[in-house]
């Protein structure tokens, strides 16, 4: 075992497509949606074997610190990144390579989103271990998911050349990144067998990784040196929070990757998701012989209904009649229903109830 290697997870977000049972106070990854268990102790169990609890790492809005510690037992509070605010995920990234290279400068790190769903664990902790023989050779590393289906939801990888075979994974260059393609363009690029889904999971040397947010976003860098400089020290919130008002909000893979030089990528088909609305969720659940799928402790009562997810909280009971293709979540204060092919846009629901300052339903 690396006895270098470090896990970051990232647990931040709001999970706006899954509300109403994803809300402020409880994120998506804090609920336990797919399984018994909530999405980020599934993160954590998937990686544990591979690097233990002690160099795991959380990054997490100070509002979710004690549900972390909760929901993760062993978990030192000192393991925990707090960000004041949601920056995305290049300054999540950065603020916690600052924290690992303190504790140890040979560190791979390997960033990791909290709630993704990965239905065979030991083939991703082997991808895992064979990217981090990579990175050790100073590469960035992302993994490429095999892609099941021309999905316009997703970034894609693109490869380049072989690189050489990694504890038996194949290793490309990564000869560029697409943002959300069309649908047109996506059929292109899953039927010529060389793009991968980009998962926005990581592995890197934590000082590379700083290399290059020092190459590329150089006033983040300035900021991540002024928060490394007071981490160890009674002034580390007070200098944090002010950093972070600061800082830019980019994305990693726009801030870094497109624009990094030894770049690779290791494909791997592990049964991944990332549970990112209602309709993609009921797709990964058991369903009944009409294709509906029933969550929650209270009681639904379908009639002539088919293809539906139904989700209805304790003492509630939903009755459906003669749908077909339909969501619908019941919590104790609010109600959604919706076709399964308009689920992205539940998003909207969110905003909407911004715009109306309707706060207490966020």
């Amino acid at each position: 075992m690396n006895q270098h290697l470090y896990a970051v997870i990232m647990a931040g977000g709001i999970g706006s497509r899954l509300w109403p049972r994803s809300r402020t106070g409880s994120p998506k990854q804090f609920l336990d949606l797919v399984g018994s268990h909530t999405m980020l102790q599934d993160t954590v169990r998937r990686i544990e074997p591979l690097i233990p609890v002690e160099r795991i790492l959380v990054v997490v809005g100070e509002e979710h610190a004690e549900t972390v510690l909760e929901q993760i037992p062993g978990m030192s509070r000192n393991n925990l990144v707090l960000e004041p605010e949601g920056r995305n995920t290049a300054p999540c990234i950065g603020l916690a390579a600052v924290v690992i290279n303190k504790r140890d400068p040979e560190a791979v790190m390997g960033v990791f989103p909290a709630d993704h769903r990965i239905a065979d664990a030991a083939r991703f902790r082997e991808a895992i271990a064979a990217a981090a023989g990579l990175a050790s050779d100073d590469y960035l590393v992302t993994l490429g998911i095999a892609p099941s289906e021309p999905n316009t939801g997703y970034g894609y990888i693109h490869r380049g050349e072989s690189l050489d075979q990694r504890d038996r994974f194949e290793a490309y260059r990564v000869q560029r990144f697409t943002e959300k393609p069309d649908q047109e363009t996506a059929r292109s690029f899953v039927e010529s067998g060389e793009y991968y889904w980009n998962g926005g999971i990581f592995v890197w040397k934590v000082t590379r990784i700083l290399n290059e947010i020092q190459k590329h976003l150089d006033e983040l860098y300035h900021h991540l040196r002024t928060v490394a400089g007071a981490w160890e020290t009674d002034r580390r919130r007070e200098v944090l929070a002010s950093a972070w008002q600061q800082v830019p909000v980019v994305s990693i893979d726009f801030g870094i990757m497109e624009k990094a030089d030894r770049v690779a990528t290791i494909p791997v088909d592990m049964g991944w998701d990332d549970v990112g609305n209602w309709a993609n969720l009921s797709d990964l659940l058991e369903s009944d012989e009409e294709g509906n799928v029933v969550r929650g402790q209270g009681r639904p009562v379908l009639l002539d209904t088919a293809d539906t997810y139904v989700y209805a909280a304790a003492g509630r009971l939903v009755a459906a009649v003669g749908l077909e293709g339909f969501v619908i979540v019941d919590t104790p204060d609010a109600l959604l229903i919706c076709p399964k092919d308009r689920a992205q846009d539940v998003r909207d629901v969110v905003q909407a109830l911004e715009e109306q300052d309707l706060q207490q339903y966020l």
